[in-house]
C-alpha cells in the first residue's frame, strides 16, 4: 500500500515537472521559426532607409526641393573656369579708355618715321584698338628688361613690341594670345658679291701684314747700316762705293736678299760676316713667324665663311641683345657673346668685323637683311629654339580677355593676314 502511494505520488509530481518543459518547448521553437523572417525584414528596412537618405543627400546639393536651402542662406562663392561661350562683356567695360602702352624700336614689328610709329606690332594693336574702341597712349623704352619692368610694376598697361613668351617672364608677366610664329637666327657678313680673287686678296692683305712689312722694313734698315759701316774701308769688300749713297742702298739690297735666302754676296770683314750670320739667324725666324701669320689670317676668315649654324659658332665672337632669349639661349649653349642694349648696336659691330656673328630673333634679321643690310649680310642656317611673340599684360589684367577677343575677332575677319603680308610677304 505504501508502495502504491509513492509511485502514484511520483508520477503526479513527473506530470507537474514534463507540463513547464512542454511550455517551454513551444516558446523556442516559435522564437526559431519568426527569427529568419525577421532578419530579413530588418536587412530590408535598413537597406530601404538607407537608399532613401543617400537619394535625399544627393538632391540637397543638387538644389532640389528635399535639399533646398533656406532663403536667407549665404554662399561665399569663388571665380571658376567654366566651358560656357564667353562674349566680350564678361571682362570689365574699357570702351573710351586710355590704356598706356610700352613699347621699343625694333624693325619691323616697332619702326619710328617723323615723329609717329608703325611696324606690324604696332598696326596689329591699332586695329585691336579700334575693336576695343580705346584711346592708346604709348610710351617708349630702351631695352627688353625695361619694358617688361614697366608692365610688371603696372606704370604700362600693356607692352607690344617683339616680346617672347618664356616660362621665366610668364612667372613675372602675363601674355596675351601669340601674335607671331618666331625662333633664333644667324647674321654674317655677306661674302658672296665678291669674286674669289676679291676675297682672297682682301683676306691676305689685312691690317696685320702691313704691320709686319713695316718691321721688316726696320729690320732690313738695321743689319745694312752695320754693313755698311764695317764695309765701306774693307779693300775686297762688296761694296763698290763707300760712299753713304750709294753704298747703304747696296747693303740694303744684301739684306732684304738675305732674309729671302738669295744673297749673292758675303761681308769680308770679321765684323761684318759676325753680322751676316745674325742677321741670317733673324732671317729665318721672321720669315717663319710671317709665314704663320698669313696662314693664320687665310684659315681664320675661311672660318668665319662656314658659319652655317649653331654648332659652328664655338670660338667665334657672337653679338646679341642683352636680356633677351637668345643671350639666354647663347649662355646656355656656353658660346663667347657680346651684349648689345640697340638691335642697330648688332648691325654695326658685324659690318665693323668687331664680332664673326649676330644671333636673334629670324624675323628681325631677316627684315635687315632684306633692307639696310641688303648685300651686306645675310641669314644662314636654319630657325632653331621657336618660340611665339605676345602682348604683355600685368598678371590677373582685367583687359586679356578682351585682347585676345578682339585677336581672334581680326584673325576671323582677314585683318591679321593683310598686316602679316604688308610686312612679311616676300621678304
Amino acid at each position: 500500500m505504501i508502495i502504491k502511494n509513492f509511485e502514484r505520488y511520483h508520477n503526479s509530481q513527473h506530470l507537474q515537472v514534463n507540463k513547464p518543459m512542454k511550455h517551454n518547448r513551444s516558446f523556442l521553437g516559435y522564437i526559431q521559426r519568426w527569427s529568419s523572417k525577421l532578419i530579413i525584414f530588418l536587412v530590408i528596412t535598413i537597406t530601404t532607409l538607407t537608399i532613401f537618405f543617400s537619394i535625399n543627400i544627393l538632391n540637397f546639393f543638387q538644389g532640389n526641393s528635399f535639399g533646398e536651402l533656406p532663403a536667407n542662406a549665404q554662399i561665399k562663392t569663388t571665380p571658376v573656369v567654366t566651358a560656357l561661350p564667353t562674349t566680350k562683356n564678361t571682362s570689365p567695360e574699357i570702351s573710351g579708355k586710355t590704356i598706356k602702352i610700352a613699347t621699343r624700336i625694333v624693325s619691323p614689328f616697332v619702326i619710328e618715321e617723323n615723329g609717329e610709329l608703325g611696324g606690324f606690332s604696332i598696326e596689329l594693336w591699332k586695329n585691336i584698338a579700334q575693336e576695343l574702341n580705346v584711346i592708346s597712349d604709348f610710351k617708349k623704352t630702351e631695352s627688353i628688361s625695361d619694358l617688361l619692368t614697366a608692365v610688371q610694376s603696372k606704370q604700362a598697361d600693356i607692352a607690344v613690341a617683339a616680346i617672347s613668351v618664356t616660362a621665366q617672364r610668364e612667372q613675372d608677366v602675363d601674355f596675351s594670345q601669340p601674335i607671331f610664329d618666331s625662333g633664333l637666327q644667324i647674321l654674317v657678313r655677306n661674302q658672296g658679291s665678291q669674286s674669289s680673287i676679291g676675297r682672297l686678296l682682301g683676306s691676305i692683305f689685312t691690317p696685320t701684314l702691313f704691320q709686319l712689312l713695316g718691321i721688316m722694313v726696320l729690320i732690313i734698315l738695321i743689319p745694312a747700316h752695320v754693313v755698311w759701316f764695317v764695309e765701306r774701308n774693307h779693300k775686297g769688300g762688296f761694296l763698290e762705293n763707300s760712299a753713304y749713297f750709294p753704298g747703304v742702298f747696296k747693303a740694303c739690297w744684301w739684306a732684304a736678299a738675305t732674309l729671302a735666302t738669295q744673297a749673292e754676296e758675303m761681308p769680308k770683314s770679321p765684323w761684318g760676316r759676325m753680322m751676316a750670320v745674325i742677321w741670317m739667324f733673324i732671317s729665318v725666324v721672321f720669315i717663319a713667324y710671317f709665314t704663320a701669320t698669313v696662314t693664320t689670317s687665310l684659315t681664320v676668315e675661311r672660318l668665319q665663311n662656314n658659319i652655317k649654324g649653331i654648332q659652328d659658332l664655338a670660338g667665334k665672337q657672337v653679338a646679341t641683345i642683352a636680356g633677351s632669349t637668345s643671350a639666354s639661349y647663347l649662355k646656355q649653349q656656353k658660346i663667347d657673346t657680346k651684349e648689345f642694349t640697340q638691335v642697330d648696336e648688332l648691325y654695326s659691330a658685324l659690318n665693323n668685323a668687331d664680332v664673326d656673328a649676330v644671333v636673334f630673333d629670324a624675323p628681325i634679321l631677316l627684315y635687315y637683311a632684306a633692307h639696310d643690310g641688303k648685300g651686306k649680310v645675310q641669314v644662314v642656317g636654319s630657325i632653331f629654339r621657336k618660340e611665339s611673340y605676345a602682348i604683355a599684360l600685368p598678371n590677373d589684367s582685367p583687359y586679356r580677355k578682351q585682347i585676345n577677343n578682339a585677336l581672334l575677332s581680326l584673325e576671323e575677319k582677314g585683318t591679321y593676314q593683310d598686316i602679316y603680308d604688308k610686312w612679311f610677304s616676300n621678304k
